[in-house]
């Protein structure tokens, strides 16, 4: 795949750090990475976002391009409306990233939220973007109780929109799993009717850079790239 979106259950689980482990991964085997962030909310202008994160974790070799910043911690299109900027479309999306596929062995989309937030008025989303894009989305989902229910509707509504979704990541897995974590690892796949690809261990983004570069390909599957 040289376009994958990534997704989450929710907000805060770990988006952000398995994307920047996808690159470090990839980039270890010697391919060119991209990372998009279509709308970056909650951070003002001038302050680092998600991609700069990225770009911290994985590498300064990672492209990334971010085509709106909203400063308020909401909603893309709700963030848009109260900024009184124009939102981001989800034909913007599709078309930024086969730009960036155009020059690049892998391009990541990293969503804002859940799949289903709004990015516009009329109410399109992540999923709008990749079905255009012709892109599968990796669901980046939380470890422990309750993320069976929303890994189930987020694979559902992928079906909806006739969107692939290659597995599903554990965004910050504990050092001290608790029995419905453990139990999860067996579970989510039926969930998600897609293979579990991966657990990235909590506090993962507070190691050094190097050290998050060197174990990040053990934390994901070989159909990832990784070794795990």
């Amino acid at each position: 795949m040289s376009v994958l979106f990534v997704t989450g259950t929710g907000t805060e689980i770990g988006k952000t750090v398995t994307t920047a482990a996808l690159a470090a991964t990839a980039l270890a085997q010697g391919r060119s990475v991209a990372v998009l962030k279509p709308a970056q909310t909650g951070v003002a202008a001038g302050e680092p976002g998600d991609t700069a994160e990225v770009v911290r974790l994985a590498g300064p070799q990672v492209e990334t391009a971010e085509l709106a910043r909203y400063p308020e911690p909401l909603a893309p299109a709700t963030a848009a409306r109260r900024a009184g900027l124009p939102p981001v479309r989800p034909e913007e999306i599709a078309e930024a990233a086969a730009k960036l596929a155009a020059s690049h062995d892998l391009v990541l989309v990293e969503g804002a939220g859940g799949l289903l937030v709004r990015f516009d008025e009329r109410g399109a989303t992540l999923a709008d973007a990749a079905r255009l894009a012709g892109a599968p989305v990796l669901v980046v989902a939380q470890a422990g109780l309750g993320t069976l229910n929303a890994v189930a509707l987020t694979a559902l509504a992928l079906r909806s929109y006739g969107v692939d979704c290659p597995g599903v990541v554990v965004g910050s897995w504990p050092s001290a799993p608790c029995l419905a974590a453990r139990c999860n690892l067996t579970d989510l796949p039926e969930a998600a009717g897609a293979p579990l690809l991966g657990r990235v261990p909590e506090g993962a983004g507070s190691l050094p850079p190097g050290e998050f570069r060197a174990k990040a390909p053990g934390w994901l599957a070989p159909a990832l790239g990784g070794t795990a």
